[in-house]
């Protein structure tokens, strides 16, 4: 794999065989090897690194499974990240939240799809994923109101798990993936998202 202009060579999966375990977990996870792992791979300490990171913040925990999915994206598209965007609608649509529901993500502040709790989750992640950081002691007061302290842990962790993915496939313009791509095309173009940097098949 060549490198596409932004200086680094992504490896090839063959040639980091130490790391076919955690390329397996997370191709079993996802469908399919996101682009931004063979990247990281040039480095597959932080491969190792980030992957039990992520998988404690995703296991399963007194927070929905559904509001996590949705607050990864939130966070995604505060920060203008068009790769993640893509991911995170892509995997909550296949995790069974509904395409009325995603349809409607976009004005979640008005729909009646979603629960008091779930603006207050939103409304952080949207804040929480601007550079600079937009939340405000009234939005963490309305957290409050809904989950335990654990669970707003959790919430941020998602967030804080996003804003490296962001700033890392952002930088290196990561390829996106036919799956993702098709799923965008179909869900996401009629709100305006295109692949711009991120186009093309990995």
């Amino acid at each position: 794999m060549a490198d596409d202009g932004t200086g680094v060579t992504p490896k090839k999966r063959e040639d980091v065989p130490e790391l076919e375990g955690v390329f397996q977990l997370v191709e079993g996870s996802m469908g399919f090897l996101p682009n931004s792992m063979l990247t990281m791979a040039v480095k597959p300490g932080l491969v190792e690194a980030f992957a039990g990171l992520g998988a404690n913040i995703q296991l399963p925990s007194a927070l929905p499974d559904e509001i996590k999915r949705m607050v990864a994206f939130m966070a995604s598209r505060a920060a203008g990240c068009v790769y993640c965007q893509t991911h995170t609608h892509h995997q909550a649509a296949n995790a069974g939240i509904g395409a009325d529901k995603l349809e409607a993500i976009w004005s979640y502040e008005t729909s009646d799809l979603f629960s008091d709790a779930e603006r207050a989750a939103l409304r952080v992640a949207q804040a929480a994923g601007q550079v600079p950081n937009a939340v405000t002691a009234d939005d963490m007061a309305e957290l409050k109101r809904h989950f335990t302290d654990e669970q707003i842990v959790d919430l941020v962790a998602v967030i804080a798990m996003f804003g490296f993915l962001n700033r890392w496939n952002d930088t290196f313009a990561t390829t996106l993936e036919a799956d993702p791509i098709a799923h965008a095309d179909a869900h996401m173009a009629s709100h305006g998202w295109d692949a711009g940097k991120h186009g093309g098949a990995g």
